[in-house]
């Protein structure tokens, strides 16, 4: 495969503002298909805005985004037909709450992907078994812990079954002890060989976990390399600053 083909997302000098405010100023970056990306930077640095603009959530100011060889930033570009294939996790998990959890895997796989109610319920089964949670299907999402919540956030996405896993500080809103379950799932994932770009907070799992580092300051991504560039050898004082705090 040629590494033209075997880019999934390709983002050319991307920029977004907020009335006055200029979020994201000139970024330009690639996926490949299987790679876990990760970035990481301080807080308003424009890591999830950048998140948000690649299946389009925002709308950006200017530039390109090309996601499996098609422009998403094109006017003739159906993009409800490519967030389909880009499954985005939050930090808040957004379940129906009014909704079984059987039913919160299963109403998009139904409506979008036109699934039997039968085939739709046979893969969000499949799925809640993975993660330990078969046994929650006809319970509401008020009876969950918030780890239990964010896997089925993540499964949720999963029974669409996307080309990429966006997720945007998916341990953030969780108690501790509540983490390493949520992280546990994004692992397998990665090992799975499943595309993802994750902004995070966890250093010591981007570092674990990632094919690549980004390191965002400023609304540009001031810093890439491998896990080990990144965290043992950083060439930027800005990201050497940064990474200090999280050390022991």
């Amino acid at each position: 495969m040629t590494a033209e083909n075997n880019t999934i997302i390709e983002v050319r000098d991307l920029h977004k503002k907020f009335g006055e405010l200029h979020v994201l100023r000139g970024v330009s970056e690639s996926v490949r298909r299987g790679e876990v990306v990760s970035v990481i930077g301080q807080s308003g640095s424009g890591k999830s805005t950048f998140l948000r603009c690649l299946n389009l959530l925002e709308e950006p100011t200017s530039g390109t985004i090309i996601f499996d060889g098609k422009e998403i930033t094109s006017p003739r570009a159906n993009i409800d037909l490519h967030r389909r294939e880009m499954g985005m996790v939050f930090q808040h998990f957004n379940l129906f709450p009014h909704m079984t959890i059987l039913r919160n895997l299963t109403v998009a796989p139904m409506k979008l992907l036109k699934k039997s109610k039968a085939e739709a319920e046979e893969r969000a089964m499949q799925l809640l078994q993975r993660v330990g949670l078969a046994d929650k299907a006809n319970v509401y999402p008020s009876t969950l812990s918030g780890g239990q919540k964010q896997r089925v956030a993540i499964v949720r996405a999963l029974a669409m079954n996307p080309k990429v896993m966006l997720f945007d500080e998916p341990t953030s809103a969780l108690d501790p002890e509540m983490v390493g379950e949520v992280l546990e799932l994004i692992g397998d994932l990665a090992h799975e060989g499943m595309t993802m770009v994750i902004v995070t907070h966890e250093m010591s799992f981007a570092r674990k976990i990632s094919d690549r580092v980004l390191f965002m300051s400023d609304g540009i991504i001031l810093e890439s390399g491998s896990p080990e560039e990144l965290f043992g050898n950083p060439k930027e004082e800005r990201t050497r600053q940064f990474l200090k705090r999280f050390q022991q």
